[in-house]
């Protein structure tokens, strides 16, 4: 079995949540007999690597716009990076020439994903999406956000997506895939789709067992003899850095040892700055750090897992919880805002600590009691760990998409 999988945006300097998910599957799946290719829009950039190239996956590369005029270069490149209704002229034609695919699998919505769907259609194949993002399942914050940001400038890319069907693609997919229970609950509730399926992202366990806390002490020997709380993703403003920044003022006076790292590449300027400003005016250069980017599977990012007290998702929107899961499978402790994505495995008291940002001493508690009470949080870190290994490893997940799949054809 083939399947050709089309994602919205592939580019290894900006890698995020989506692309850890569809990397860690096309890897479940290669062990159980299905051949895997990705087909994403070209750079204007030379990456400085190739995560799905380098795991022996085929990367076919098409080209994609933003069609929006009226809009700054600053502007184009955040819609590009998340939530632009890109389109291609391209796609169509070289995914319909592309032979033995059994299966079209769109990780983006939108023209692009609708452009896919018609290439399946024509080829007479099931079409499969995943929501990767929500979809239904907004924060009301969020979903403001990005309306305001597609409201400026001139859209001209209209008539094409009325053309592909781009306000379809969910509703005529032959299975639509979410890891969200929320949002699966309201595709059903509203018949949006024929057929909903919630399938969790899964990670390698299997990776965390080998002790890499050297590697990443040698790139931040600023670790040595620190308290580490770590947040991994995409600097923005869905995933609220800025917040954490804000609290290790108070932090610092309680933990004078703690370090606070952000890991993740800038998708959101705007964002970089607000936080970068904090760092300044609060005096806390030597109490956090903008680590930058790290690729998948990068021994110094395996080592940051296994070297934190506490990973922390402070998002106001989270698919999905799968930052905690990789904190577990390294032995860490976990505390996250209560989105729907976090609350599928974090359990308050249990193996982490919900937060909320409208309550910043709602954080200051549970972050004393993850780093006072080490014989609690042991036994919190370790109920994760045994969900994340039983649950959530990618051999698990990928059967179940395999299943998905030949139950289509």
């Amino acid at each position: 079995m083939k399947v050709a999988h089309v994602l919205r945006k592939y580019d290894p300097d900006e890698w995020g949540g989506t692309e850890s998910a569809v990397l860690q599957l096309l890897t479940g799946l290669r062990t159980c007999g299905v051949t895997s290719e990705v087909w994403a829009p070209h750079l204007s950039h030379q990456p400085k690597g190739d995560p799905f190239g380098e795991a022996g996956f085929a990367v076919q590369r098409f080209s994609a716009f933003l069609p929006t005029i009226g809009i700054s270069k600053e502007e184009r490149t955040r819609r590009m990076a998340v939530g632009g209704n890109i389109m291609s002229i391209d796609l169509p034609l070289r995914l319909a020439r592309s032979r033995g695919i059994d299966i079209v699998h769109s990780h983006a919505l939108g023209r692009l994903g609708a452009t896919a769907r018609r290439v399946a259609q024509g080829k007479r194949v099931p079409f499969v999406v995943t929501i990767h993002g929500g979809y239904l399942d907004l924060p009301p914050q969020v979903r403001a956000s990005f309306q305001r940001a597609s409201s400026d400038g001139v859209e001209y890319g209209k008539l094409f997506g009325a053309l592909v069907g781009a306000r379809n693609v969910v509703s005529k997919a032959d299975a639509v895939i979410t890891c969200n229970p929320r949002e699966a609950e309201l595709l059903e509730a509203r018949h949006e789709a024929r057929r909903v399926v919630r399938m969790p992202h899964g990670i390698d366990t299997a990776s965390y067992a080998k002790d890499h806390r050297a590697a990443a002490i040698r790139w931040l020997p600023q670790l040595k003899r620190r308290r580490l709380l770590l947040c991994v993703g995409r600097i923005d403003t869905v995933k609220n850095q800025a917040f954490l920044v804000e609290q290790m003022v108070r932090v610092r006076i309680a933990h004078p040892d703690t370090l606070l790292a952000l890991v993740g590449p800038v998708t959101d300027r705007a964002h970089a700055n607000k936080v970068e400003t904090l760092i300044e005016q609060q005096g806390l250069r030597d109490t956090v750090v903008l680590a930058g980017a790290l690729p998948p599977g990068d021994p110094r990012l395996l080592g940051l897992y296994q070297a934190a007290e506490v990973v922390l998702l402070p998002s106001l929107s989270e698919t999905f919880g799968l930052v905690l899961l990789e904190a577990w499978a390294a032995g860490s402790a976990v505390m996250a805002t209560r989105t729907s994505g976090a609350e599928q495995v974090l359990r308050d008291g249990e193996n982490g600590y919900f937060f909320s940002i409208d309550d910043p001493e709602s954080f200051h508690r549970a972050l004393e009691r993850t780093l006072g009470d080490r014989d609690a949080t042991g036994a919190m870190i370790e109920r994760g760990r045994q969900l994340a290994i039983h649950e959530y490893d990618t051999s698990a997940v990928a059967k179940r998409f395999k299943e998905l799949y030949q139950s289509l054809r």
